[in-house]
């Protein structure tokens, strides 16, 4: 028998055990948070009053993410938070106009707080947005 067969033997068995799903249950990499898009809370929606122009709705929110080519009366603000662990949170809320002035708000609009549990909050509502004062 040829000296180094056992030894190879033995070092096949040894890694063999080794498999790279005993190493995942180890090994825990950091993930960092990633946020994308645009960070709206209640705060910033309850400074919207109907009629505003659309200047006056982007210097509140900011710029949106999506403008729609085909429904200019509409501007989409998402945002999406995925901690590096846990589960991914999405945020969409939708500005409609009407001759180029602020009409109405739609959307998962919540404000920032720790308190509330994310699970009894409504996910979708409509806000109604007061008449400007200056009419």
């Amino acid at each position: 028998m040829r000296p180094y067969l056992p030894a190879a033997l033995l070092a096949a068995s040894l890694i063999s055990g080794c498999s790279f799903d005993s190493v995942v249950g180890v090994v825990n990499p950091y993930r960092i948070d990633v946020r994308q898009g645009n960070y709206v809370d209640q705060d910033m929606v309850a400074q919207l009053k109907r009629g505003m122009t659309r200047d006056q709705v982007r210097f509140v929110l900011g710029s949106p993410l999506v403008v729609d080519l085909f429904r200019k009366d509409r501007w989409d603000y998402v945002y999406r938070y995925l901690p590096g662990s846990g589960q991914a949170e999405q945020r969409v809320i939708s500005v409609y106009f009407v001759d180029d002035r602020l009409d109405r708000v739609e959307g998962d609009v919540q404000a920032a707080s720790d308190s509330a549990p994310a699970a009894a909050v409504e996910r979708s509502r409509v806000v109604e947005v007061p008449a400007s004062a200056d009419k």
